[in-house]
């Protein structure tokens, strides 16, 4: 038994100083790409902060801008349980345009909110240490999304959803939903509903952002002539290799 014991020991030992040489390996092997690029730590990590700087920079402004959710690929529809509620009230007069009212509206308190998505992606682009610039610069194509997504996804959806809900307030979505569902829950035989529009707004809204900083991130990635400076061409020249 003592044997046994004694063998699993040794093997346990042996495992985890395999995994530890091999992630030595790894790790000598991306400062071995910095040293041969020319290419110091302090330039990976500024390079990769300018990158996204520059995505979360053009992203924000596209979206925050009139129409950059509501004519764009991010559009933001309504949710299937508010369109079952637009799809009876079609009928009834006063509300024959409710749907597409109402996806202006949600898309304008998007548009709304959009511009307080910047000082947090700036606040978590600064505190990326090394490890983590490595990490997105070797990394998949969307590497720095994912990176912001995970730091920052909480935070934004704070601060987004009181925004929302003003916003919607601003441009009357919220009080012509309201009356739109008290309208539908009057109908004979419909069932009682009431889609929280603030949550689905805000979740669109981080997902079409969070989504064209990624379309960012894929051309600074594979179009060599988005990378507008010295630094950016010398970072990104690692993974072109």
């Amino acid at each position: 038994m003592k044997k046994v014991k004694i063998f699993l020991l040794l093997s346990a030992f042996f495992t985890v100083s395999v995994q530890a040489q091999g992630f030595k390996g790894m790790l000598n092997k991306a400062k071995s790409a910095i040293t041969d690029g020319g290419l110091s730590q302090e330039d990976a990590g500024n390079g990769l902060k300018q990158a996204l700087d520059l995505g979360v920079d053009e992203a924000v402004s596209f979206l925050s801008a009139e129409d950059g959710y509501y004519k764009s690929a991010y559009k933001i529809l309504l949710p299937k349980e508010a369109q079952a509620v637009t799809n009876k009230l079609k009928a009834i007069p006063g509300f024959g345009d409710v749907e597409a009212n109402l996806v202006e509206r949600v898309n304008r308190a998007a548009e709304d909110a959009a511009s307080k998505a910047k000082p947090i992606f700036i606040s978590a682009i600064k505190q990326m240490s090394f490890k983590d610039a490595m990490n997105i610069l070797m990394g998949d194509k969307d590497s720095a999304t994912r990176y912001l997504e995970k730091s920052t996804y909480d935070q934004l959806y704070s601060a987004f959803k009181p925004v929302i809900i003003e916003s919607l307030e601003k441009v009357n979505a919220s009080s012509y939903w309201n009356s739109a569902v008290t309208k539908y829950n009057k109908i004979p035989f419909a069932k009682k509903t009431n889609p929280d529009l603030d949550d689905h707004v805000t979740r669109q809204a981080l997902a079409g952002m969070f989504g064209l900083v990624e379309k960012k991130e894929e051309g600074i990635r594979g179009d060599k002539s988005l990378r507008t400076n010295d630094l950016l061409q010398k970072v990104f020249a690692q993974q072109d290799k």
